[in-house]
């Protein structure tokens, strides 16, 4: 090092968040917008210039080649443009002298700051100072090499370890609060000019959203769907959002080109945050030094809910979610989804019905028969002609909605009067059920400690019992409190919205079966021979748990015979 007579010297100037600088809640990595302040450099990085300026203007054996900032990055890893680029004039021979303002500026990371210092600059030749450090390598004794500097450099690494245990920490408070944390609000929502972290509706957006679900629900295919909003000439979310003037540039396209895809509406049909609820924390860094992100497990994820307002009603979005779970393939004549298709199931085996066109001359007949049948894996036909179906449906359907609107008319005179809930909650069947199944498996699980001890079963035994009857009194309790937490919300504020209502209202003077009307009343329809079927209708838990209340607070018994 001593022989080099002049030296040609990077000026190395680094600023992140860690150093104390304010971003976005974004969690990003990157900087944004600075009031009073230029976006290309901060005043922190100006203050390094300026010292390492004076410092130079005094080294006679000095030149200065060239300025490297990485404004906005970490020194926790060496992944930034401006440090490569500073590498790259190293290795070609045109710098051999690098200076920084501190040790920190250079690196924050431990084992890397200390390769590049111990091996690399001096393999290269390379002269290295930091100011306020007082280190020289020109000049640096054994001491400071081996003892000094690796102290420096540990206490640097620790302090960017201990600022990210403080950031990870302040954003799980603020997703558990429901502080939108994203940098850009989904489509349908933007972020509140007075709030940052809250999502308020953005109109057309928010149409558009409502669409998409009704057309869904409608029976129209996730394809048909993105068809109609590229023929409508929408915009989807991305160029949606640039056009508003937003600087985003999000890494999901929705497809190969540009418009919407299918896979751009299927992702808004799942997003629960059109409920009103938020979901973050997904994902998470795998450690403060290494930037990739990693999914984390659906149960470790941030769930708020109603931290906003909805856009899609929670029983529309229930509905959506059923059929994308059952959908079946648009019909070629039509060009929509047939109104059984993922509702219709074999009574026996469980399989989907498949549906059948017979046709006799000049005449044709549909029927619907079971598809382990049809594939000749066993079962029986269970066949049914579709008009046969239509009557038995619609007769059925007519006669639940009637039900239910009595049901949920007597329900709301009760819920006008002063309400027990204590009363209600220690009363309803379903939960005292629930409560002695749990006691029941809690009783097993207890017993198991005196069977180990008396030799009847096996330590291995023990263990497999154990976990299987706590599992069964966690999901239990779960189901418990589910019950009173659809009690406790249908005696807050009903059992079910305006619009749903007139769903049920609208049934009774059907005329013929619908999409519409099967996919928001129906959740499935069981065919057994004889042409008999069975309907599980959506809302049923809210109709028991009214008959319940209702039965609780006027003294009787329910529709079904509650037992003494």
């Amino acid at each position: 090092m001593k022989e080099h007579t002049h030296f040609y010297t990077a000026m190395y100037l680094r600023l992140s968040r860690d150093d104390g600088v304010v971003l976005d809640d974004d969690n990003s990595g990157k900087t944004a917008g600075r009031s009073g302040e230029s976006k290309a450099e901060s005043n922190s990085i100006g203050s390094q210039r300026e010292m390492i300026r004076s410092f130079l203007r005094e080294q006679a054996d000095m030149e200065l080649y060239d300025s490297y900032v990485d404004d906005g990055f970490s020194g926790s890893n060496y992944d930034r443009p401006e440090f490569k680029r500073m590498m790259s004039d190293i290795e070609a021979g045109r710098v051999n002298c690098v200076v920084v303002k501190d040790l920190s500026r250079f690196g924050r990371d431990y084992i890397e700051t200390g390769r590049y210092l111990e091996k690399i600059f001096p393999a290269l030749g390379v002269r290295f100072i930091a100011l306020t450090d007082h280190y020289d390598s020109f000049s640096a004794d054994w001491g400071e090499r081996t003892i000094v500097l690796p102290v420096k450099n540990f206490i640097n690494d620790s302090y960017c370890r201990d600022i990210s245990t403080k950031v990870k920490s302040q954003l799980a408070v603020k997703r558990k609060a429901g502080e939108c944390l994203a940098p850009f609000a989904v489509y349908g929502y933007q972020k509140s000019s007075e709030d940052k972290n809250k999502l308020v509706v953005d109109n057309y957006a928010a149409e558009i959203v409502r669409k998409i679900f009704y057309w869904k629900i409608e029976g129209m295919s996730i394809a048909a769907i993105a068809n109609r909003l590229n023929s409508l000439q929408v915009l989807p979310p991305k160029e949606y959002k640039q056009s508003k003037g937003l600087n985003y540039n999000g890494g999901f396209t929705g497809g190969t080109g540009k418009g919407w895809s299918g896979v751009a509406v299927k992702r808004i049909l799942i997003n629960e945050t059109y409920v009103g609820h938020l979901l973050q924390g997904k994902t998470e860094k795998i450690n403060y030094k290494v930037k990739k992100n990693v999914k984390k497990p659906k149960e470790e994820w941030v769930r708020v809910e109603n931290t906003h307002e909805a856009i899609v009603s929670a029983s529309d979005f229930q509905i959506v979610q059923h059929l994308l779970k059952c959908d079946g393939r648009v019909s070629p004549e039509s060009g929509e989804i047939n109104p059984y298709a993922g509702l219709l199931f074999c009574g026996d085996c469980g399989e989907q019905m498949v549906r059948r066109l017979v046709r006799y001359g000049a005449s044709s007949k549909v029927y619907y028969i079971c598809s382990t049948k049809n594939r000749g894996d066993g079962c029986s036909r269970h066949s049914i002609e579709e008009n046969t179906l239509n009557e038995l449906v619609l007769t059925a359907v007519r006669e639940y909605a009637n039900k239910f609107l009595i049901q949920e008319k007597l329900f709301e005179q009760i819920r006008e009067q002063e309400v027990n809930f204590e009363a209600v909650m220690g009363a309803n069947e379903e939960i005292i059920r629930l409560k002695q199944e749990q006691d029941k498996y809690d009783c097993f699980r207890t017993g198991l400690y005196d069977d180990l001890r008396r030799n009847i079963i096996t330590k291995e035994e023990f263990e497999r019992f154990y976990r299987e009857f706590s599992q069964k009194v966690e999901n239990l309790e779960q189901a418990r409190k589910e019950q009173e937490r659809l009690i406790s919300d249908m005696l807050r504020i009903g059992a079910v919205s305006a619009g749903r209502l007139a769903v049920f209202r609208a049934s009774l003077e059907l005329k013929e079966i619908d999409r519409h009307t099967l996919t928001s009343m129906v959740e499935r329809i069981l065919v057994f021979e004889n042409k008999r079927i069975e309907l599980e209708f959506s809302f049923y838990d809210k109709y028991r748990a009214m008959q319940e209340c209702t039965a609780i607070l006027c003294g009787k018994k329910t529709d079904g015979e509650r037992s003494a």
